[in-house]
Formats: C-alpha cells, structure tokens, sequence
C-alpha cells in the first residue's frame, strides 16, 4: 500500500470524481463507497469483459489537516498473470494463435499500468486544485534552533535572539506538496527527486 498526502483546498470528493470519470469506460468498472471526509474508489475489470484478465485496485481517500491523504491498495495481479500465461502457453503450441489473442494482450498491458495511470489522474486533479506547491496554514511558523520562538515563514533572522534562520525554512515536494527539510534529495511521500 502507498500513501501520498496533498496539501490544499483539495476534497475527497474531487479525486473521486475524476477517477470514476477516467475508468468508467470501456473493460473496467468503478465504485464508490462512503461519503464526505472518507471516500473508496474500487477499480477493477469488468465480470462479463470481453478481453483481458481480472484485476482490482481500491483508493482510499480521507480528508487531513491541511488537505486530502490518498492511499492505493496492492494490486491484485493473479488474473492478469493467468491471462499473459495463457497467452503464452497457446504461443508456444503455435504462434498463430497470437492472433485470436490480440485484444487479451492489448487489454492484459493495459491493466498492467493501473497503477500508475490511477496515481496520474491523482497528481492531475491535484494539480488543477493547486495542491502540492504551498506549505499548510499549520506550517506558517519556523521555530528559532537556538532560541525555540515561533517566527513568520520567510523570516531571515529570528524575532527574539537575532539567529539566522534559513536553514530551518521548510519547503514543499514541488511534484506532491509533502513536506521536505533542506538536506533530502528524495521526497518521502512520492519517491521523486526534489528539484
């Protein structure tokens, strides 16, 4: 399972709209569970499709202080894997039947990639709400190493003690909003390299 938080005026609700927009399509099927603050997107390939094996995927989107924490489910590969096996079975019996077998594949790749296209329309909708590049109201305070008082975000010296205060400046992930220190390379949250 991964967890990625945004933070912004983000909803559940608008992650869960675009993600049932963008599956809600050809041999895939969506639901939604709960409402409000607690949302469940289940993806997964339809019973009575026409090509492909069977795979599911569920979000899990809650609102937190500050924005909205998204978490993936694992998964679940086994009709997939039976599906490309029999593909490869029947090819290695006779490579014609490839042939027959073209929209399994096709749909079999397809599948493969849910995972990262349901993270895609994600960072899309997170994008357009403006998530990912602001820190939080909660973050609007960097506290003096030396002297512990809570200065205004962009201070470069401290109000009491007159200390330097630019390394404690938190930053933002610019690709999902976490919140990072000076001295990481790789975000925490989404795994990319901050720039």
């Amino acid at each position: 399972m991964t967890t990625r938080i945004y933070h912004g005026e983000i909803e559940p609700e608008d992650i869960a709209r675009n993600l049932m927009a963008y599956y809600n399509r050809g041999n895939y099927q969506v639901q939604r569970y709960g409402s409000g603050d607690k949302l469940a997107v289940q993806i997964a390939t339809r019973q009575n499709r026409s090509s492909g094996g069977q795979t599911a995927l569920t979000a899990n989107i809650s609102k937190v202080e500050d924005g909205v924490s998204v978490t993936l489910s694992n998964q679940m590969w086994f009709g997939l894997a039976a599906s490309l096996g029999l593909t490869a079975i029947s090819a290695l019996r006779n490579p014609l039947t490839l042939m027959n077998r073209i929209d399994d594949i096709a749909q079999d790749v397809e599948s493969l990639q849910m995972e990262e296209d349901t993270w895609e329309v994600i960072n899309q909708t997170a994008r357009q709400h403006g998530t990912g590049k602001h820190l939080s109201e909660r973050l609007s305070r960097t506290v003096c190493p030396y002297c512990l008082t809570a200065n205004p975000i962009a201070s470069s010296r401290c109000l009491a003690c007159g200390a330097p205060l630019g390394e404690v400046q938190p930053t933002t992930c610019p690709h999902c909003g976490f919140v990072v220190s000076q001295n990481e390379k790789i975000c925490p949250n989404c795994h990319r390299p901050l720039i």
